[in-house]
């Protein structure tokens, strides 16, 4: 094995990694250059990939470089029935029609980290939704009650009096008979997943298959420190257009910056060390955080789009000048909520709703406290730090 594989291999297992079961017999596969199965799923709950789901999509790239073979479930099944691994409350099914909108550019947004010509992607409808009663028993019969429930955010559930759905004992079911039907060797996901990976395990020993090792990464804070989470809004989106990807981030608080470079980034440790040596030796945050800007919309844009974007924050943000290149808009109705959706700004009314909740928007300089209010022509609007358009 060469060096240079070796290099990769020990930044494989090590590099934004909490956790992986079973570490020693995982090392000895990727030495023996066998091509491993590797997988990971993505629920469609939300049109848009943020950051927080770049961490586990980069680790992916990783394996794919060293020639793995590299599956992408989607998961448009398991995404009706939602998983609460995460969540302090009980997570709402979705409709069919919901996860086929959210589904719309998600292959196209896995693209801008992995290379899609050598990726296998699947749906698990093909097979969850042809499984019978006695299946999901035959599954259901290697779990008991108590494994489940005696999950942290489960158990702190029940102790609060709120309600656990029958219907989310199935979703780990679900997830494991995954790793069953793709022969998975390694599955990656965050650590409030560990259940769920681990019943895939358990599944793939039921069906007389090797189980799968398991390599857990971390969950990210997003922009208000809560976790990162479409749900939340707090996220930075890969799809989001370059001005607002760079504002976003420098909106970050201060102490996650060497955090998201080196999860979300692959600039090299050596560097990022370099940069945490200066924010301790107390030069300006912003400087780094810039750094930081740019590394991400280049990523998913192109170096010229964020050079762009550092000039726009300055002008807009330091200067506290309106860009020059501000975008027009004759809308349909001049109410705030329409011109932020035509806009693109938000993606509901709902997420308009929130916006200004949080005091996100204003309409010539004065920040806009109520739903109701109606724009005049020549107005600018603004929402949040970078973005700005004229009604017309």
């Amino acid at each position: 094995m060469s060096t240079d594989t070796q290099s990769k291999i020990d930044q494989l297992l090590s590099r934004g990694v909490t956790e992986i079961i079973d570490k020693d017999n995982l090392l000895k596969k990727l030495k023996s250059g066998k091509e491993l199965r590797i997988k990971l799923g993505i629920d469609p709950t939300s049109p848009h990939i943020h950051l927080g789901r770049s961490i586990p999509l980069l680790k992916l790239r990783d394996f794919q470089d060293l020639g793995h073979k590299i599956i992408l479930l989607v998961g448009d099944f398991t995404g009706l029935i939602g998983d609460t691994s995460d969540k302090d409350s009980e997570r709402p099914m979705l409709s069919k029609e919901t996860i086929k909108d959210n589904l719309k550019t998600y292959i196209d947004q896995a693209g801008k980290i992995l290379d899609m010509s050598k990726v296998e992607v699947v749906y698990n409808s093909t097979w969850l939704s042809k499984l019978n009663y006695f299946d999901i028993c035959e599954q259901a019969d290697l779990f008991s009650i108590n494994q489940f429930i005696s999950r942290e955010n489960i158990s702190k559930r029940l102790d609060e009096g709120k309600r656990v759905s029958l219907r989310e004992l199935m979703y780990p079911l679900m997830q494991g008979y995954d790793s069953v039907e793709l022969k998975a060797d390694v599955e990656l996901g965050g650590t409030d997943q560990k259940f769920n990976l681990l019943a895939g395990r358990d599944l793939q020993r039921h069906y007389k298959q090797e189980p799968q090792d398991i390599l857990m990464g971390p969950i990210i804070e997003g922009l208000d420190g809560r976790k990162m989470s479409s749900s939340y809004g707090n996220g930075v989106n890969l799809m989001d257009t370059a001005n607002d990807m760079f504002g976003k981030i420098m909106s970050l608080n201060d102490e996650f910056i060497i955090k998201y470079f080196t999860l979300l980034t692959r600039i090299d440790l050596g560097t990022i060390a370099k940069y945490e040596n200066d924010l301790k030796n107390g030069i300006n945050p912003r400087d780094i955080k810039i750094l930081l800007g740019k590394e991400m919309v280049r990523m998913y844009r192109t170096a010229e789009e964020a050079d762009k974007a550092e000039q726009y924050f300055i002008n807009t943000f330091t200067k506290k000048e309106i860009p020059d290149d501000i975008a027009e808009l004759t809308p349909t109705d001049y109410n705030i909520v329409n011109i932020l959706i035509e806009s693109k700004f938000v993606e509901s009314k709902a997420e308009a709703k929130r916006v200004i909740e949080q005091g996100g928007v204003k309409v010539n300089g004065e920040v806009v406290s109520s739903l109701d209010v109606n724009v005049d022509k020549d107005s600018v609007i603004q929402k949040g730090k970078m973005g700005f358009v004229k009604v017309k």
